[in-house]
């Protein structure tokens, strides 16, 4: 790996494992400077040496940079692999079906409570595909939530 950034094929190729943790991690506060030992202790690495050869990996990548402190920095965002099915909220990092699951969900409530339920085939339709929509959507929010890296 060069010093300069490579393109994103070659950062997903190399963002995987114990390396993806410790960006999930720094992206969760990008602003804030890690020092090893930190980012050791957050993520229960064996020793300060595994978590200095994953930030190192990531300097390398383009995607942080380090300090004259010694503390790391998160230089650059990218979306690749798992990262692309997340986005921030804050401090937090959220499946991006999350806005579609709670939105499908609140439009279902607000379909029962504006027009409850008479039995007309249009409103059993209707109930069956929202009530579909919502279970498909938190399904996969759910799933997305379990795979997350951090």
């Amino acid at each position: 790996m060069s010093r300069e950034s490579p393109d994103l094929p070659v950062i997903e190729s190399y963002l995987k494992g114990k390396t993806l943790l410790v960006y999930w991690f720094m992206l969760r506060s990008p602003r804030s400077k890690v020092g090893v030992r930190e980012v050791q202790r957050a993520l229960g690495f064996s020793s300060p040496s595994v978590a200095a050869h994953h930030l190192e990996k990531l300097i390398s990548l383009g995607l942080v940079e380090k300090k004259l402190t010694g503390e790391y920095i998160l230089k650059k965002e990218v979306k690749v692999g798992v990262l692309r099915l997340f986005t921030r909220l804050g401090r937090f990092m959220v499946p991006r079906f999350l806005f579609y699951s709670t939105w499908f969900s609140t439009m279902l409530v607000a379909y029962l409570i504006l027009y409850g339920h008479s039995g007309s085939i249009h409103n059993v339709v209707a109930l069956i595909f929202g009530a579909l929509a919502c279970l498909i959507l938190w399904y996969e929010t759910i799933k997305l939530w379990m795979e997350k890296p951090f």
